[in-house]
């Protein structure tokens, strides 16, 4: 009997080794579903985070290429405007230049190579003036833009297609790179049935 006992008792030991043995594998296998599933989530949360970070990244380099094309454009404009001071203190000699040349009775009546060398001095003014982007205005024949000029006189016209348009420059206008420095005085058109 010590026989069979032994024998149960090695089959109980078997049993419980085999038991175990399972046991040892269905948690093995938990553990392996477990370690996947971190791994995968874990997997999951850093792919989530290279996207904001890439999202991040993209987005301050966009800020970044659109800060530089900002400053290049200031940069631009302060080049373009950074005369506009001594410019503008050049217009009423560039006038005076205008009004003397304008009055043709008078100008013809001063020495001739007088006249040349002032109309040479007058245009190599213009020249470098125009070199640095300035600009004569003259809308004589234009539609009248309040924006742009100024109407200092209305001149009653039996012409309607005169209306509103001007008809004589009293004083010329200047623009620098496109901006208005001085307004040209202009007559308009007022058309009157």
């Amino acid at each position: 009997m010590s026989n069979d006992n032994n024998n149960i008792n090695n089959d109980d030991v078997t049993i419980e080794t085999e038991i175990d043995k399972e046991v040892d594998e269905i948690v093995e296998e938990e553990t392996e579903h477990d370690i996947i599933k971190n791994l995968r989530e874990k997997l999951k949360k850093a792919v989530e985070e290279k996207q904001e970070y890439l999202n991040s990244w993209q987005k301050d380099k966009a800020e970044f290429v659109n800060a530089r094309r900002r400053d290049q454009e200031s940069q631009k404009d302060f080049a373009r405007f950074s005369n506009e001071s001594l410019i503008s203190e050049l217009i009423p000699v560039l006038d005076s230049f205008n009004m003397a040349m304008g009055n043709k009775e008078v100008w013809e009546k001063a020495d001739k190579n007088w006249r040349i060398g002032v109309e040479y001095i007058a245009n190599q003014l213009k020249k470098v003036l125009a070199d640095f982007g300035l600009k004569e205005i003259d809308p004589i024949g234009e539609k009248f833009d309040p924006m742009r000029d100024e109407a200092i006189e209305h001149e009653i016209v039996t012409d309607e297609s005169k209306n509103h348009v001007v008809t004589f420059v009293i004083q010329k206008g200047y623009e620098l790179n496109g901006k208005v420095l001085k307004a040209p005085k202009v007559k308009v058109g007022d058309f009157k049935k």
